[in-house]
C-alpha cells in the first residue's frame, strides 16, 4: 500500500470554451488541511493547465481523485459500442480513439465524438435527440447503460448517471470524455488506478465520485452539495480536517474539491477500497473503477 502524503480532488468540466468555472483543484496534506489551488493568471482552470499540472507541478506521492468517468459500459454488452467494428478493446484504447477523433477540437473538449456519424448512435445528446442504440443492449435504467462500478455507486445510495448520457445537470458524460482526452494525453506519466495497477510508491490517479466523499462526511447523497462555509466546515470537521477560512457562500465545485481532497487523506490508507470485490482484472482494463466505490 504506498505510503500517500498528498490528496488531491479535482472537480471537472465538459464544458466548451477555453476557461472553466466548473473546474476546481484542492490539494490536502497529511496534516488535514485543504486548499484550493488556483492557476497562476486566470481565475479559471483551464483544461490544458490542468494536464500541465499533473504532468509537471504535483507534489511527489500524491493521490490524485478525478470527477468524471473514467470509462465507459463494456461488462454489460462485451464491448463499449456493441457491432461496431472498430470498438477499442480497452480504457486505454478508448482514451485514444475519444482524442483521435476530437483532435480538432480545442481546449480538448469532445463535440466531434459525439456528433461523429457512427458513435452518436449510443449517446443521448440535446434536443431530444436519443441514439438508437443508447439503450443496447437493454438497459437496466432509463438513465441509460451502467459500468458495474456505476452500481456499486448506487447500492450506495447515490443515483449515477450513464457516462453515454449527455443530457441534465445530473449528467457526467461531457466531462468524462474530455477527461478521457487528458488521461489520454497524461501517456506514461502518471499511471491511473485500476487501469494500471497500483505502484508501491509515487503519485497515482484514480476516478472520484464527490457524493460519496460527502456521504462519508456524514451528508445524504441527496444533500451532497455544499453552498456553504459553515456546512463545508461541518462536513470537513468529520473527516478530521480544519475548516477553510472565512463565512457566507461557496460555490460548489469549489466545496466539493476541498471535500473530496480532505476524505481521500482519510480514505487512502483502507486497504478495502483498493480491493472492491467486483473489481475484476478484466473489468480494471476496460470500466475502471471509481475509489471509494465498494
Amino acid at each position: 500500500m504506498p505510503r500517500f502524503r498528498h490528496f488531491m480532488a479535482i472537480d471537472w468540466s465538459g464544458a466548451l470554451g477555453p476557461r472553466q468555472k466548473g473546474i476546481a483543484v484542492a490539494l490536502c496534506d497529511l496534516d488535514g488541511t485543504p486548499r484550493l489551488l488556483r492557476p497562476q493568471s486566470h481565475a479559471h482552470w483551464s483544461r490544458e493547465e490542468v494536464l500541465r499540472l499533473l504532468l509537471d507541478g504535483l507534489p511527489e506521492d500524491t493521490l490524485v481523485g478525478l470527477d468524471l468517468g473514467i470509462s465507459l459500459p463494456f461488462a454489460d454488452a462485451g464491448a463499449f459500442f456493441p457491432d461496431w467494428p472498430d470498438s477499442p478493446p480497452d480504457a486505454r484504447a478508448l482514451w485514444a480513439l475519444v482524442d483521435t477523433v476530437c483532435a480538432q477540437d480545442e481546449h480538448l473538449a469532445a463535440a466531434s465524438f459525439v456528433d461523429h456519424p457512427e458513435l452518436s448512435a449510443y449517446f443521448r445528446r440535446h434536443g431530444g435527440r436519443e441514439g438508437a442504440r443508447f439503450h443496447l443492449p437493454a438497459a437496466l435504467h432509463r438513465r441509460g447503460r451502467m459500468r458495474v462500478t456505476e452500481e456499486a455507486q448506487a447500492r450506495a445510495g447515490c443515483k449515477p448517471y450513464s457516462n453515454f448520457n449527455l443530457v441534465g445537470a445530473a449528467q457526467v458524460g461531457k466531462s468524462s470524455l474530455t477527461g478521457m482526452r487528458l488521461l489520454h494525453r497524461l501517456g506514461a506519466a502518471l499511471p491511473v488506478w485500476p487501469i494500471d495497477p497500483l505502484p508501491e510508491s509515487g503519485s497515482v490517479v484514480t476516478e472520484i465520485y464527490t457524493t460519496l466523499a460527502a456521504v462519508a462526511a456524514g451528508r445524504t447523497a441527496g444533500r451532497a452539495k455544499v453552498t456553504d462555509r459553515a456546512a463545508l466546515n461541518h462536513a470537513l470537521s468529520a473527516l478530521g480536517s480544519a475548516p477553510v477560512t472565512g463565512t457566507g457562500p461557496i460555490d460548489d465545485h469549489s466545496a466539493d474539491a476541498l471535500l473530496t481532497a480532505a476524505w481521500l487523506r482519510t480514505a487512502a490508507p483502507r486497504a478495502d477500497l483498493w480491493k472492491p470485490v467486483d473489481l475484476t482484472p478484466e473489468l480494471a482494463r476496460t470500466e475502471g473503477w471509481t475509489f471509494g466505490a465498494a
